[in-house]
């Protein structure tokens, strides 16, 4: 059974269904493209899909302006790369297909190839995004083949930035893409471990999303309905990666995660980036094992609001604590390591190792939203856990 073809408009105009990336062409003209540039990940550059979508735009006389180097952790020099094609070839307008990591490096493109600033003066801090002129940006088309990132939906990009080895986070409200095409047939050559880690991160997005403070009974029922659908079809999906009704849950859920997380996100996240700058891993993959522990520690926090969100996922226990096991069996069902630890990667436990890394993640965009405060010598806590395998519920 396959999903229904709807066309939604919220968070953006997103044309979602089996098959609608043969909207492609015409989705850009609509938005005013007529010299547009299609971006993509290394990884993806040469498959078939992409041949086809650069076949439907030269055939509707919209050229092949094309960059397909982008790396798994996008960085500067991507953006800059790619920012050097885009003027060559006078483009009006961004096509980003592939992952988190491909969206975010054609989001940014599209940001600030027409800006007279570096690129990291536009990073989310303060009111920064105030110093691009919105009318330079151009528009962008996000088509994801990833069911985690939510990056089609959003207005921001992480991109690395090499002179410090940290991830940075750029934000203009004008950075989320105009059109969505969400097509579930160009996830179904995932394979099933990138398929479980991507997949979590879409979860841990909507987990982080609710656990923020603050009031947002709208960022809060999406998040809840996020987790309910990814706890239910991730496993059909990496199980059977031939089901398009799954993987087309899986992209709606993805969406979810990310349009909920404009509430904020966390811990989890703040490590995670810290991670994967630093150790070049798998954005999905560090969520996925940093997130009991991240919940562990947070408890203290959560388990007066831990009645409702157990209930809505089913679950027969109404504590943190309940949720953390159930989520430790559902990760191990998705093969995903228990702890850090079990990665090739060797993690420096030192004193002053955890301390540096604890410094790095505290000054993380996403601990300012954490489900309650936390400070640097913490999060280094967490770490060990993360790295060691060791559930401490609060401190």
């Amino acid at each position: 059974m396959s999903l229904p073809h709807r066309d939604w408009h919220f968070p953006t105009s997103i044309r979602f269904g089996n098959g609608r990336v043969t909207e492609l062409a015409s989705a850009a003209q609509s938005l005013g493209m007529r010299r547009p540039m299609l971006v993509t990940d290394s990884g993806l550059a040469s498959l078939p899909f992409i041949t086809t979508a650069r076949d439907l735009l030269a055939r509707a006389g919209l050229g092949d302006t094309f960059y397909g180097d982008v790396a798994g952790n996008p960085a500067e020099s991507h953006v800059t790369e790619g920012i050097g094609l885009y003027l060559a070839a006078d483009c009006d307008g961004v096509i980003g297909i592939g992952g988190g990591s491909a969206l975010d490096c054609a989001k940014s493109i599209a940001l600030a190839a027409r800006q007279q600033r570096p690129l990291f003066d536009f990073e989310d801090v303060g009111d920064n995004w105030t110093r691009a002129d919105s009318e330079k940006i151009a528009p962008c088309i996000a088509v994801p083949t990833t069911a985690g990132t939510g990056s089609e939906v959003g207005r921001a990009a992480v991109i690395l930035d090499q002179s410090t080895q940290t991830k940075r986070l750029l934000f203009h409200p004008k950075m989320l893409p105009a059109l969505v095409i969400s097509d579930p047939e160009l996830t179904l050559g995932l394979p099933p471990n990138i398929t479980a880690w991507t997949g979590v991160d879409a979860f841990v997005h909507a987990l982080e999303a609710w656990c923020a403070p603050g009031y947002h009974p709208m960022a809060d029922g999406i998040a809840m309905e996020a987790m309910r659908t990814v706890l239910r079809w991730l496993p059909v999906a990496v199980d059977d990666g031939a089901n398009l009704e799954a993987r087309g849950h899986m992209l709606v859920a993805a969406s979810m995660g990310a349009t909920a997380f404009q509430k904020g996100l966390g811990s989890i996240h703040s490590l995670s980036h810290v991670l994967g700058a630093r150790y070049h891993l798998h954005h999905g993959l560090t969520n996925a094992i940093v997130m009991p522990y991240g919940l562990a520690r947070n408890a203290r926090f959560l388990d007066a609001r831990m009645t409702d969100l157990c209930t809505a996922l089913g679950l027969k226990g109404r504590s943190t604590q309940d949720l953390v096991e159930h989520l430790l069996a559902f990760l191990e069902h998705l093969e995903i390591p228990r702890k850090l630890a079990q990665l090739d990667t060797r993690f420096d436990l030192s004193a002053i190792a955890a301390e540096d890394i604890g410094a790095a993640a505290f000054a993380d965009p996403s601990t300012s939203t954490n489900a309650g405060p936390i400070d640097a010598a913490e999060l280094a806590a967490l770490y060990r856990d993360a790295v060691q395998g060791d559930l401490n519920f609060g401190y």
